[in-house]
């Protein structure tokens, strides 16, 4: 009987977080139009959705979130357009130009000053290296841990495209409590991100790994009490 209960609660208390990842406000970053398309892949993020301007002053949507000055915009390959070694490969005909990457450091930063609950969710592709993405409730990936993801290579095929990074693959978690900042990490020039989510556990119009749902659990379980010291 025990058992029994705790399944009906446990499975219970999962889909009130999916009831409550699809009622709230979902805002998803797809680093379309930070530069013109094609670019040399050399423009910052910065406080493109922060209210101000990317490193070549263009502005987006003011979201209140801002990238550390490592951040950049890549230009992903079409089949007519070859401005790197990254490419969609035709998956999401809107988010098709652009994402996030870092040539310097160890991970890319990005700041939402107002925070952010119920989940989070992104495309990735890397070709040969590993990568991760933490979440955390203090700026500047400082606070407590509320969530992780281990990013494994996922490159495969994508003809046409001329890009060995390809195809993106989606990944998501839920966790407890209020989110200000997320660390982007990998080795620098091999992971790329794209159509950063937040308030769900998949990005628009993907259907997420495997993980996904098992990761929502540990995030309820308690990941939040690890703490990360200022570098």
């Amino acid at each position: 009987m025990f058992t029994n209960k705790f399944l009906k609660v446990a499975v219970g208390a999962l889909g009130l977080g999916l009831a409550s990842a699809s009622q709230a406000a979902v805002i998803s970053l797809d680093f379309e139009n930070i530069g013109p398309y094609p670019n040399n892949n050399d423009i910052f993020v910065q406080d493109f959705y922060n209210g101000g301007t990317s490193s070549i002053g263009t502005s987006g949507t003011n979201y209140g979130i801002s990238f550390s000055s490592n951040s950049l915009a890549i230009c992903l390959n079409s089949t007519s357009v070859f401005c790197s070694n990254t490419s969609r490969g035709g998956q999401d005909p809107g988010s098709a130009e652009g994402g996030l990457f870092f040539l310097t450091g160890a991970e890319s930063i990005m700041n939402v000053a107002a925070g952010f609950d119920t989940g989070f969710a992104f495309n990735y592709v890397s070709l040969s290296q590993p990568g991760s993405v933490s979440v955390f409730d203090g700026l500047d990936g400082t606070g407590n841990l509320l969530a992780t993801l281990n990013l494994n290579p996922n490159a495969g095929s994508c003809p046409g495209y001329g890009a060995g990074f390809c195809p993106f693959s989606p990944i998501g978690v839920g966790f407890a409590g209020t989110a200000k900042s997320v660390s982007f990490a990998g080795v620098a020039n091999q992971i790329v991100f794209d159509d950063i989510t937040f308030g769900a556990v998949t990005p628009p119009g993907e259907t997420p790994v495997p993980a996904t749902l098992a990761l929502f659990g540990l995030g309820l379980a308690g990941l939040g009490w690890t703490r990360r010291k200022k570098a």
